[in-house]
C-alpha cells in the first residue's frame, strides 16, 4: 500500500455505518492522505478530523453534491490548494462511493426519482472522476474505484429496484471503457460490486426483509463494511497493478458467473 506521498478521495464518506467512512479509515491506516467529499459539509471536516488525530495523516473534508458539476468543481479547487500549500499529497486514488437506492418498484417510479437515482450513483461517479483525472494522468500513477452492485449483475434482488440497477450497471460499463482508454497512463479503472452490506442505504427495510436478504445469501450473512473497504484498499494498492478493467464480486455467493 502507498504511504502519505499520496491521497485518496473517497466519496460518501460520512455514514457511521457506511462502507465510505470505513475505507477512508483504512487507507488512513495504510498511510494515505485522505478526503472526505459529502454532502454535509461539517460532517465531512469531522470524519476527517478525527481520522487525522487517530491515524496521523493529513486530511481534508468538503462539502459536495457529487451530482452538481459547479460543487464537483469546488471541492477540487479546494483539494488542488491545499496540496499546492503542502498540506495534502497529490491525489492517487478516487474512490466513488456516494449513491443511494430506491426499492420502489417500477410503474410507480417517476422521472423525478429515475433522474436522482442516476444522479448520484452515475452522473457522481463520471463527475468527481473527470474533476481529479487529470492530476493522476500527469503524476502517471493513479486508483479509480467504482462502487457499482450486485443488483446491476442480476437485475436487482437485493433491495434496489429499476432505477438503481440501471444505475450501477452504467458504472460497470464507464468502469470499463475508462480503463480501456486510460490503459497507457498509469491510471487503473475498476469497480466492486457488494451484495447485501451491513451499512444504511436500505432505509425503510423491515426486520423481516434484512432477514430474507441474508438468507438469499449461500454464506448465511451480509457482508460486514469492513470487508468491502478491504477490497476496495487493495484494488488501490500496488499489488493491484495489472488490474484494471475488473469486476470485483463481494456478495457471498449470492450472483456466480
Amino acid at each position: 500500500m502507498s504511504s502519505t506521498q499520496r491521497t485518496a478521495v473517497i466519496t460518501g464518506a460520512t455514514s457511521e455505518k457506511g462502507i465510505g467512512v470505513i475505507t477512508a479509515r483504512r487507507f488512513a491506516r495504510e498511510g494515505w492522505g485522505v478526503v472526505i467529499l459529502d454532502l454535509d459539509g461539517v460532517k465531512s471536516t469531522e470524519v476527517a478530523q478525527h481520522i487525522s488525530e487517530e491515524f496521523g495523516v493529513p486530511t481534508l473534508g468538503h462539502a459536495v453534491d457529487v451530482s452538481d458539476e459547479a460543487a464537483v468543481d469546488a471541492a477540487r479547487e479546494a483539494v488542488v490548494a491545499k496540496v499546492a500549500a503542502g498540506n495534502l499529497p497529490p491525489v492517487g486514488a478516487v474512490v466513488n462511493i456516494a449513491g443511494i437506492t430506491s426499492p420502489v418498484p417500477f410503474l410507480e417510479t417517476t422521472l423525478e426519482l429515475w433522474h436522482k437515482v442516476m444522479d448520484v450513483n452515475a452522473t457522481g461517479t463520471y463527475l468527481v472522476t473527470k474533476a481529479f483525472l487529470p492530476q493522476m494522468i500527469d503524476s502517471g500513477w493513479g486508483r479509480i474505484v467504482n462502487m457499482s452492485s450486485v443488483s446491476a449483475q442480476r437485475g436487482g434482488g437485493v433491495f434496489g429496484k429499476v432505477p438503481y440497477s440501471a444505475a450501477k450497471a452504467a458504472i460497470l460499463g464507464f468502469t470499463k471503457a475508462l480503463a480501456r482508454e486510460l490503459g497507457p497512463t498509469g491510471v487503473t479503472v475498476n469497480a466492486v460490486t457488494p451484495g447485501a452490506v451491513d451499512t444504511n442505504i436500505r432505509v425503510g427495510s423491515t426486520p423481516e426483509q434484512e432477514a430474507a436478504i441474508a438468507a438469499d445469501v449461500p454464506v448465511g450473512r451480509t457482508a460486514t463494511t469492513e470487508e468491502v473497504a478491504g477490497a476496495i484498499t487493495f484494488l488501490a494498492s500496488e499489488d493491484a497493478a495489472y488490474l484494471t478493467g475488473v469486476t470485483l464480486d463481494i456478495n457471498g455467493g449470492s450472483h456466480i458467473h
